[in-house]
């Protein structure tokens, strides 16, 4: 029988339940939602998470078509789910943990005694690292945002070249091979030797149809690949970016767009430019380097130096 809070499943069977990490501010204990799904058969186990950061609802979508897809009766091994990692900033739609005003993905490992999000953090990295392999799902907040991987132990890490097959193998489409900030768990979960990608799953407010048909997809495409699941799967060559240049507004205005997200710049080329409420162009900014156009924020106005957009640069295919 495999465990996870108050989910229990055999061989051959699904199951949900809650994990409980603390007690809200009516001295009421609260839970996160989790699912295990035990397979026939033994084999690897998987983590799969959701909403860490509050507003990032595409991986909760996909989630919620993956698991009634799921049969045990078919599948090789575990599936170890939490829908919703940050139940705080989820109640109230909100990006960082409102108890502690804390981003909880930059909290693990954890702490068992720590603040909330730390708590939180602790609970679900002993969950994770009792898996082979990893599925953080995110989103870009609510920014406008391809649909992307990121691999983000860094590249000398030595379990690169495992995150990097892991985020091939979901294959978006898109790779960001960059070196996140401490505290994420695909940053923490590889110094425990687990493989762990960040699956960015566009860029929505609520979410979005097509960035969650991709990641259902992408979730099939690693059962596949690592044996979950009968069907042998070759993965797709994938756009890999090893860095990003971010651009800012040098004045204040509304924003126009000249290429869109996906798009190929040239260094040069008119990313965007800042214009009068009266169509008067104030600037035009340009692209310092070629690459590819990420990530966008969603609404035209902006203040002097407010983020616009970022360019993924130092670009291959892998």
């Amino acid at each position: 029988m495999t465990t996870l809070g108050t989910a229990s499943a055999e061989p051959g069977e699904i199951d949900t339940g809650r994990l409980e990490v603390g007690e809200t501010r009516d001295g009421s204990p609260f839970g996160l939602p989790v699912a295990v799904v035990n397979g026939v058969e033994p084999g690897k186990t998987l983590y799969l998470q959701a909403a860490s950061d509050g507003d990032e609802l595409n991986g909760i979508g996909v989630i919620r078509h993956v698991v009634p897809q799921l049969d045990p009766a078919e599948l090789s091994g575990t599936i170890l789910i939490v829908g919703i990692v940050n139940y705080h900033g989820f109640q109230v739609a909100e990006h960082r943990n409102p108890i502690d005003d804390t981003k909880l993905n930059r909290t693990y490992p954890g702490n068992e005694n720590g603040t909330s999000s730390e708590r939180i953090a602790a609970a679900t990295f002993e969950a994770a690292t009792r898996a082979d392999l990893i599925l953080d799902l995110h989103q870009g907040s609510t920014s406008r945002m391809i649909d992307e991987v990121r691999v983000r132990c860094g590249t000398r890490h030595r379990l690169h070249d495992d995150c990097l097959e892991l985020a091939k193998a979901f294959g978006c489409g898109y790779v960001l091979d960059q070196k996140g900030p401490n505290g994420q768990l695909a940053r923490a979960a590889p110094d425990e030797g687990i493989p762990t990608v960040d699956p960015e799953l566009g860029g929505c407010v609520g979410w979005d149809d097509s960035s969650i048909r991709l990641g259902v997809e992408g979730v099939f495409n690693v059962l596949r690949y690592y044996g979950f699941l009968p069907e042998a799967v070759e993965p797709s060559p994938q756009t890999r970016a090893n860095g990003f240049e971010q651009y800012g507004a040098p004045c204040g205005g509304l924003v126009t767009m000249v290429p869109d997200l996906g798009d190929e710049v040239s260094t040069g080329e008119t990313i965007f430019e800042v214009t009068t409420p009266f169509g008067e162009r104030k600037a035009t900014i340009t692209a310092d380097s070629d690459g590819i156009l990420w990530r966008t924020r969603r609404l035209p106005q902006v203040a002097t130096g407010e983020y616009v957009c970022s360019v993924g640069t130092d670009v291959d295919t892998f």
